[in-house]
């Protein structure tokens, strides 16, 4: 047996640990993660879907529907802008790791930061026009988009 055999790819390690940074969310709906590589192998940043700082997640509403003072829309930061505002430097050129989509106001942050390479794993929000309006603005600026297959399952279990 040939020692990389079993061994995680580049590309499945880094969403493996966008993956395990969405199990930091509070959203009972839609956990999502975020991790950035720098072209080195080295992780630059990370993030999740969740209230901004100094604001309690028991305290905000995690609804999907109502009003917008009544929902998560107007209080969540998103996992991939999170994981830019975490960076610890540059990301001119970098590789995200998320686990769904970017959304079109996470694309806007995407492209202004330099991140060159977008991989994802779930589309599942493709046909809506605010994720076509991102795949647009992310492709007419030279990101590359990729899809990875979902081969990660990482579980929690407290003993």
């Amino acid at each position: 047996m040939k020692r990389s055999e079993g061994v995680l790819s580049w590309d499945e390690y880094f969403m493996g640990l966008a993956k395990l940074s969405a199990m930091r969310s509070k959203d009972p709906n839609t956990q999502v993660g975020a991790c950035i590589e720098k072209k080195e192998k080295k992780v630059v940043g990370l993030g999740y879907n969740g209230m901004p700082y100094g604001c309690d997640d028991d305290s905000y509403p995690w609804e999907r529907e109502g009003g917008i003072m009544n929902t998560k829309y107007a209080f969540v930061v998103h996992a991939e802008l999170n994981a830019i505002l975490n960076s610890t430097t540059s990301l001119e050129g970098c590789t995200l790791y998320v686990s769904l989509f970017p959304c079109n106001e996470c694309a806007k942050a995407i492209i202004q930061s330099g991140i060159k390479r977008v991989i994802y794993e779930s589309d599942k929000y493709a046909d809506l026009e605010n994720f076509k309006a991102s795949k647009k603005m992310l492709l007419d600026s030279g990101v590359t988009l990729q899809q990875l297959p979902k081969t990660i399952n990482i579980t929690a279990t407290l003993e």
